[in-house]
């Protein structure tokens, strides 16, 4: 399995997943032209796409799917409460309808429900290697044996939660940033990893940084403070930039 991240934050997110030559993009939320370049940057033509599996509706996930669908035609797969939202963004568009677990191609795809502020959102665990876990407030102990001792954690650690206090968003907006139905803090995000990680596990990659209240600095710091000693790699995704290739 193939595993790059093409870009994460609040302002856009795609991942890029291969197995068995056949190719996923886990959300669009950059334009068409961006996952294009991002594509060709690691050897992939953007036609090869075979389908996009979307987490949930917010635009910062979706913006690119409607020209790029338009040019390519690759599978769209949702879940059915996504739909009426999805429909504010791109109409005329074939969908295909999961839930608790399909399958896609080779991919067995297990579904985890997250909590954020949308009609539906739901995060991945993919042929029992990856875990694909981003915008939720608090991940549901209820999915834990299914989630432990996975190779691959691709996991949000979007703010710090001292610098998302001290900083100048509106108290409104902080309260439902550091809500059960906003995002996962540094801390948050490093002490779920440390109940889930297990000798299998070879990368946590972090995710959806917020460019106003985190650093790459503060979330390493903080994961090497709860997680010491950590037995796999961490790797830290950044806004319009593609990570390092992952292959398991």
């Amino acid at each position: 399995m193939k595993i790059v991240v093409l870009s994460s934050g609040s302002k856009g997110n795609v991942t890029y997943v291969e197995d068995a030559g056949k190719r996923l993009l886990l959300d669009i939320g950059m334009s068409c032209n961006f996952v294009e370049k991002s594509l060709k940057e690691i050897g992939v033509n953007a036609k090869d796409i075979d389908a996009i599996l979307l987490t949930h509706t917010h635009i910062d996930h979706v913006c690119g799917l409607k020209k790029f669908y338009e040019k390519y035609q690759p599978q769209v797969y949702i879940t059915t409460k996504m739909k009426k939202n999805l429909n504010n963004y791109v109409q005329n568009i074939e969908l295909n309808y999961y839930e608790e677990e399909f399958n896609i191609f080779d991919f067995n795809l297990k579904i985890i429900k997250t909590s954020h502020d949308v009609d539906d959102s739901v995060g991945f665990i993919i042929n029992d290697k990856l875990v694909y876990i981003t915008d939720t407030g608090y991940i549901n102990e209820k999915y834990f044996s299914k989630l432990k001792n996975k190779e691959v954690y691709i996991i949000e650690s979007n703010h710090d939660l001292e610098m998302l206090y001290n900083g100048e968003y509106p108290f409104h907006l902080k309260q439902r940033i550091a809500s059960d139905v906003g995002h996962l803090s540094n801390a948050d995000s490093a002490k779920y990893m440390k109940k889930l990680v297990g000798l299998k596990t070879k990368y946590i990659v972090l995710a959806h940084l917020s460019q106003e209240n985190n650093t790459k600095e503060k979330a390493l710091e903080t994961y090497l403070e709860i997680i010491e000693n950590p037995k796999f790699k961490i790797i830290i995704t950044s806004q319009g930039e593609t990570s390092e290739v992952i292959e398991i």
